[in-house]
């Protein structure tokens, strides 16, 4: 908005701009806030620091766009930047040389209120002193009578959910200060009235009943008036009033933000480390993509049915028909550890947050917990009657969910003595689980193609879906924020594990009969990768779907897993039907080999091509 003189002069406080925060005078310096970027003005005899310049400007004449986009736009982007990165100064310039403001003084005193906990202050300022008519303009009471018009509110804003909103913040504030009565009565005569949810309603007059402030805390998962709360309420409200009255926060690096992902999401093989520079348009090398594969690896003496790396990337664990867990470190990939306990075919393991764990599940209905270190199993899990088929650990690495083939007690967490600490009632029979890295949910797949999302908090439901075909395996993103399932129709989907919406489908690998894993891959997780039917690997670009790569994997039989080193981006390992694990890298052949190693070539030979002779290792 272009910056008013009149403005200034519409509160009979007279209100003044002063740079750096400096007051008017010690005598209307009745009660001070800091803001983003300092500046001051008075309003009901309160000094209050806000955003936006209000300064009368000696700018010349200029264009009213700037290479296309609207000159006051860019201004108020520039002007909310500088006070971002620090600039405060130069930031007070722009705003005298551009004759622009960043945003209203009602705008900053809003800000004020919401941040200093003066609710009817905030909702005075955000909706009027009676209600509007239209539009958003602002004419301020300063007790004379006069009337004042809110904040311009974004298109189809429910009002009510806003005032419901901020009454949540003031009843819990008043919980947390002990007031009881007062709590009681903004949630009958404040909270109730709107009619907005009556679940979260629920939820709030349970809040009463708790004995400590801490209590309050953990149950409302709130971290109280002098926590991160009251940011965190002026964030949502601010999306919901017009970016023309104020600006959403950091703006301008969100728009950065997006030009990144806009690029990234054009370079089919991003896999860097660090993040694009602004400076010029991105795109990676083909040559630097892990496109060969520059190792054949085979102690395992039969069909490899699952491989995963460790979080640290130094180790990889294979595991499949010939009942043993290979662990290999990945320095020199020979061979650390042999665990061969189990009695039957082994189906899945998992590394424990640490990696000093790992979990093995087996067809003979038990899950082994391994000591990474010695190679000890050092807990075995016999409680299921049907094969163990999945495990996954909680990410504080304390406890762990084991699912098997069985119909009841098929889904059981435990800790690390062996006590079932919760099982889940349910009736399917479970194919595949994860937890998500934020602990938050916990998703399974089921034989009976469904998807079920459960909250690992508090253990209940909250979803399920039901798919038109068989599904094979689960994973959720580092970001915790997408379900990745494939599907025994040639198909992986890409799920919004909020919205429960299918954001993606990735077209092209085989798969009908048998079990096929897929996983996310690359620095960034930009990658879709898959094994199939037809002995290939398959690469996706997650953000649109696009086919990048299609790599010759095993010489027969199904590519049945595949896993992404999580620490060494360029490397992929791949399991076969072929009884061998296929290590893949942009390294040349003096590269992979053991630091120091000069005559240990016969140890192991790499592959000279992505489909030609390979060979093995010793």
């Amino acid at each position: 908005m272009r910056h008013d003189p009149d403005n200034l002069n519409a509160n009979s406080t007279g209100s003044r701009f002063h740079g750096n925060g400096s007051s008017t005078s010690p005598s209307q310096k009745t009660k001070s806030s800091n803001f983003t970027n300092g500046h001051s003005y008075v309003l009901n005899g309160h000094s209050v620091t806000y955003t936006n310049g209000t300064t009368t400007g000696s700018a010349k004449l200029k264009r009213p766009t700037f290479f296309g986009h609207d000159r006051e736009e860019v201004s108020r982007l520039l002007i909310q930047a500088l006070n971002d990165l620090g600039y405060q100064e130069s930031a007070e310039k722009l705003v005298h040389e551009s004759g622009f403001e960043l945003e209203r003084p009602s705008v900053a005193a809003f800000r004020h209120a919401v941040l200093q906990g003066e609710w009817a202050e905030a909702e005075s300022l955000l909706f009027g002193s009676h209600p509007p008519d239209e539009g958003g303009g602002v004419s301020i009471n300063n007790g004379d009578g006069m009337y004042h018009e809110g904040l311009l509110l974004a298109e189809g804003v429910n009002k009510d959910e806003l005032k419901f909103q901020l009454r949540v913040q003031k009843y819990l504030e008043l919980l947390e200060e002990r007031d009881l009565g007062g709590a009681l009565m903004v949630l009958r005569q404040e909270l109730t009235p709107l009619d907005q949810d009556i679940a979260q309603l629920h939820i709030l007059s349970s809040l009463i009943v708790c004995q400590s402030v801490e209590d309050l805390r953990i149950q409302a998962s709130w971290d109280g008036a002098y926590g991160t709360s009251r940011s965190v309420l002026l964030s949502e409200l601010s999306k919901s009033i017009s970016p023309s009255v104020m600006i959403p926060d950091h703006r301008l690096a969100v728009l950065l933000d997006q030009v990144k992902r806009n690029q990234i999401s054009k370079c089919l093989y991003h896999n860097p480390t660090t993040s694009p520079s602004l400076f010029s348009d991105h795109i990676c090398d083909r040559s630097q993509f892990p496109l060969q594969a520059v190792l054949e690896l085979s102690q395992n003496a039969g069909e490899v049915w699952f491989l995963e790396f460790s979080h640290d990337g130094k180790k990889l664990a294979t595991c499949g028909e010939d009942n043993v867990v290979v662990v290999y470190e990945t320095d020199n990939f020979h061979v650390r550890h042999n665990l061969a306990e189990h009695t039957n075919h082994v189906t899945y393991v998992a590394w424990s947050p640490d990696d000093t764990k790992l979990i093995s599940c087996s067809l003979d209905n038990k899950a082994k917990i391994w000591d990474t270190a010695n190679g000890q199993c050092i807990l075995t899990i016999d409680h299921h009657s049907q094969p163990v088929t999945t495990a996954a650990w909680a990410p504080n690495g304390e406890t762990f969910v084991t699912g098997s083939l069985e119909k009841q007690s098929q889904l059981c967490m435990w800790n690390l003595s062996g006590r079932n600490v919760y099982t889940w009632s349910s009736d399917y029979r479970v194919q595949d689980c994860a937890i998500s890295p934020d602990g938050q949910r916990l998703v399974t797949i089921s034989q009976q193609k469904q998807i079920f999302v459960y909250s690992f908090i508090t253990k209940e439901e909250e979803y399920s879906l039901r798919l038109k075909t068989e599904l094979t395996s689960v994973n959720i993103s580092r970001d915790s924020k997408y379900i990745l399932v494939n599907l025994a129709d040639n198909e992986l989907q890409l799920i919004d594990i909020n919205s429960a919406e299918i954001v993606r489908r990735f077209l092209g690998q085989k798969q009908g009969k048998y079990v096929i894993r897929s996983t996310f891959g690359g620095a960034d997780e930009n990658l879709v990768i898959s094994g199939s039917e037809d002995g290939r690997v398959y690469i996706w670009h997650k953000e649109n779907g696009t086919l990048i790569e299609t790599l010759e994997g095993h010489a027969k039989g199904c590519v049945n897993s595949i896993a992404w080193n999580p620490a060494h981006t360029c490397m992929f390992a791949s399991a076969g039907d072929d009884k061998k694990v296929r290590i893949w890298s942009k390294e040349t052949r003096s590269e992979i080999r053991r630091p120091g190693s000069s005559n240990n070539s016969s140890r192991f030979n790499l592959a000279r091509s992505s489909s030609g002779p390979s060979g093995t290792l010793a």
